[in-house]
């Protein structure tokens, strides 16, 4: 007789599920404007999210069930598949090209996003190397050397589309893991230098990177070029008060945010719910990480607790540079706040992550 499967970790699905239920509804609230003047149908970005989130959920729990340790025989083939599917982004007639960005793969109707399977093809791959050589991990020549190649690799290859935002928060997370396998700090020293070099080196050798920059530093020097989204975003969250305008209530959805329903949804929000609406959406984040963290500290299988610090880190990184933009604290980028923002392949592949999370769960000691 088969041992029964243990339970589902129900606090982890319910916070995944309540950050993703206020998503669509934001969706539909910021959107059915501008999508009724686009497309003639109000419905337009919610009907697609609602498509994306039901498949992303249905992944979650199929994924919950699958032993999370089949993903190491196959990391090395999902990584390269990923890659092959990020270079083939660069391919004219296959890319599409969308905010100056060649990072979708139309299929239909629809598109993909690459980087986004990426994110998940790393963080599993650098568990996989990790978990199996955890000694040789921590040193330079066998550990840092290997596994910095691949980051920058993966880093380098999003840089052509060019996605500066979703390379960054790849470089981040490999860091994070590399950090938590016990790498020296030393070596995060000349990560550091090395990176604020590179980073300097690529906002100069691009006009528009210069720009938000500029803008961040002062958006009211380019009040309707590269500081107006900035702007704009202010513009929504200051009204939003304590209490907010009221759910559906916004002003800056009427064609003053550009596109609120993706990186700035989480602006409409606290416009229409005001600051307890959004300090109560930041504490089922927090919460979420919480319980991801306490997942850590109970796994006692190394390959799977250092996919949930990949993960983990990776949407918390995601949601502090998303905050962090919409409220003004850092340069415009273009990271979507998880399970939150408008996005088919960043919704779907966000959740089948945490069903990983969820399978792993089942094993905590």
């Amino acid at each position: 007789m088969k041992n029964k499967l243990p339970s589902i970790d129900f606090m982890t699905l319910l916070l995944a599920l309540s950050i993703s239920t206020i998503g669509l509804i934001f969706v539909l609230s910021s959107s059915y404007i501008w999508a009724e003047y686009k497309f003639d149908d109000a419905f337009y970005f919610f009907k697609r999210q609602l498509l994306f989130a039901s498949t992303g959920v249905v992944g979650m729990i199929a994924v919950s069930r699958i032993d999370y340790q089949i993903y190491k025989k196959y990391a090395t083939p999902f990584f390269l598949i990923s890659l092959v599917l990020l270079i083939l982004v660069l391919v004219p007639g296959i890319g599409l090209v969308r905010g100056g960005a060649r990072s979708w793969i139309g299929i239909g109707a629809f598109s993909l996003q690459p980087s986004e399977f990426m994110k998940l093809g790393l963080i599993i791959f650098l568990a996989k190397y990790m978990s199996n050589y955890v000694e040789e991990a921590k040193t330079f020549k066998k550990g840092v050397l290997p596994l910095l190649f691949f980051i920058l690799l993966v880093f380098g290859v999003i840089m052509l589309q060019p996605d500066f935002g979703s390379g960054m928060v790849l470089v981040a997370t490999g860091f994070v893991m590399l950090f938590i396998c016990g790498v020296p700090i030393r070596y995060f020293m000349y990560f550091i230098l090395s990176g604020v070099a590179g980073i300097v080196a690529l906002i100069i050798s691009a006009p528009y990177r210069l720009q938000r920059i500029t803008a961040y530093l002062d958006p009211w020097s380019d009040p309707i070029g590269s500081g107006f989204q900035i702007i704009q975003s202010l513009y929504a969250i200051a009204p939003g008060g304590l209490f907010g305008a009221g759910l559906g209530n916004s002003v800056q959805k009427y064609f003053y945010l550009p596109e609120p329903q993706t990186d700035f949804i989480f602006a409409i929000l606290s416009e229409e719910l005001g600051f307890i609406g959004s300090i109560g959406t930041l504490i089922l984040f927090i919460l979420f990480f919480t319980r991801c963290a306490y997942i850590i500290l109970k796994t006692d299988d190394l390959f799977g607790k250092y996919i949930v610090v990949g993960i983990m880190s990776m949407l918390m990184i995601q949601v502090m540079i998303n905050i962090g933009v919409v409220i003004g604290l850092l340069p415009v980028t273009g990271i979507t706040l998880p399970l939150m923002s408008y996005g088919g392949s960043s919704l779907t592949i966000t959740l089948i992550s945490i069903g990983i999370i969820l399978n792993i769960s089942r094993y905590m000691k």
